[in-house]
């Protein structure tokens, strides 16, 4: 996000954010942009292309981008990069086949937005939540694993994040990352409120 745009977001008192959920395909993105609307999570099924969803948040409207995480879509994910405020990165922490796939492309979209900064200036200092995702279930690696896997300590410094345990499926965790996030990306955004 550019110097112009902040300034425009403060001029206008506009309170959007502009959020982008990302992860592998099967980790709950759906389910908790749902479960945060609270809306019904009975049945879902996997998301081919992207979902926008506009909630209201706190005294905030979050846009969230939900983008489907086959490995055929994912390719297309830096196309969502322009003005986001902040970026989800959701981990079925229960899936531990996968965990090396998720950090590959964690890193590849990370690297990818620095690359497109340089280039474009899009997403480079949005905030990153990492949802360990699906905690409920029984062998699910804790949110310190998956940020060891990660390798999480080794991100820019520059960079906010936090990781966050939590089930889409009860609904655990998702305030505390959300209330994060949000607050995270107000203090760079609406920093004159």
């Amino acid at each position: 996000m550019g110097l112009l745009s902040i300034i425009r977001k403060i001029k206008r008192k506009e309170k959007e954010m502009r959020i982008l959920m990302v992860g592998l395909d099967n980790s709950g993105k759906t389910t908790i942009v749902l479960k945060i609307n609270e809306e019904d999570t009975s049945v879902i099924s996997p998301t081919l292309g992207f979902n926008i969803k506009t909630i209201s948040y706190q005294k905030y409207t979050l846009n969230i981008w939900d983008v489907g995480g086959q490995r055929t879509i994912r390719s297309y994910w830096r196309n969502y990069f322009e003005q986001t405020d902040g970026l989800v990165w959701v981990v079925d922490s229960s899936d531990l086949r996968r965990l090396d796939d998720c950090k590959m492309e964690l890193d590849n979209l990370l690297r990818e937005e620095l690359l497109i900064f340089f280039v474009l200036h899009r997403l480079s200092g949005a905030s990153l939540l990492i949802l360990a995702n699906k905690q409920d279930i029984k062998g699910a690696l804790t949110p310190t694993e998956i940020a060891e896997v990660l390798n999480l300590e080794a991100m820019d410094k520059s960079r906010h994040w936090k990781i966050v345990g939590c089930s889409a499926y009860t609904g655990e965790g998702l305030l505390e990352g959300f209330d994060w996030l949000v607050q995270d990306v107000a203090s760079r955004i609406y920093m004159l409120d």
